[in-house]
């Protein structure tokens, strides 16, 4: 993403530890509204209704026990009525959530795209947590990302020029510059998500009918038709090379550590696509521009 960086103590006047302070408090609320995402999802429960409840007793839990982060700590990770042990990945989330929101007000800024980002990486760090514990990219959070990216990818650039998509300003969307901004805008998004989902597809799609076994899930090509059509074809291939190389690491780590070695062992690849996808968005130019400036 190519953006411009805002001073929040020039806008708002606060000081500027003000607003990391609020961004990671919102971060943890999110993270604690992600929690209940990735329970009930894959349950096909409302993430709205009824109140978050203790999964052993049912007992509904009170609001000074869902305080994010410091009410798990505060009940050294049980139940306040059946002192049963609650999970970590709870109070993970929320502090994982909560350091990726400080994380992309620092980089992206104080500044209208601020709010996409952050819902980006909340949805994505959703899907990686739904696909680590059951192994799914559900459609009720890729379909809606893509419509999100989709809307931004036309509403930005009407309002805030070509400053925020990086991939305008390169090839091929150069030879588009005669047309108005939201119509190439628009293209990007589509070139994305077909290098991005497309080309997970594919990929797929040889090596079913070489081998005969599915190697890559449609929830996959999904989720990356929504990262490409935000991030666009250059920062969508990143994604996916950091992704297969992390994942492939973590799988020749996990092969290593059987003791019938399996080839075929199956790792939920969401996890990986969705990490590389935040890095990208936080900091693919500066790694593009590294990377090029090898060759210059």
């Amino acid at each position: 993403m190519s953006i411009l960086i805002s001073d929040f103590e020039s806008i708002t006047g606060l000081p500027e530890f003000v607003g990391y302070v609020f961004i990671f408090i919102f971060g943890a609320a999110v993270g604690s509204f992600l929690n209940v995402v990735i329970h009930r999802i894959p349950n096909e429960e409302s993430i709205v209704f009824p109140n978050s409840a203790c999964p052993n007793c049912k007992e509904s839990i009170k609001p000074y026990d869902n305080i994010p982060i410091l009410s798990w700590l505060f009940l050294r990770g049980k139940c306040r009525n059946c002192e049963n042990p609650i999970s970590a990945r709870y109070a993970a989330v929320e502090l994982l959530t909560a350091l990726l929101f400080l994380l992309t007000y620092w980089q992206i800024g104080f500044n209208a795209f601020l709010p996409v980002c952050l819902i980006f990486v909340s949805a994505t760090v959703a899907l990686i947590f739904i696909d680590a514990e059951n192994m799914i990219l559900p459609n009720v959070i890729t379909y809606p990302l893509l419509v999100f990216a989709l809307l931004a990818r036309l509403i930005f650039p009407l309002f805030f020029g070509w400053s925020f998509f990086s991939d305008l300003q390169v090839f091929p969307l150069t030879y588009l510059q005669d047309y108005p901004v939201w119509l190439v805008s628009l293209a990007g998004a589509i070139l994305g998500g077909l290098v991005g989902g497309g080309s997970l597809w594919l990929v797929g799609e040889i090596w079913k009918r070489l081998r005969g076994v599915d190697a890559m899930g449609l929830g996959d090509v999904k989720m990356m038709f929504a990262v490409g059509a935000l991030l666009g074809w250059r920062l969508t291939l990143l994604s996916i090379f950091l992704g297969a190389f992390s994942g492939a690491v973590i799988g020749v780590f996990l092969i290593a550590r059987q003791k019938e070695k399996d080839m075929q062992t199956q790792i939920p690849f969401g996890i990986f696509l969705g990490i590389g996808s935040i890095v990208a968005l936080l900091f693919g130019e500066p790694i593009i521009h590294w990377y090029l400036s090898m060759f210059n």
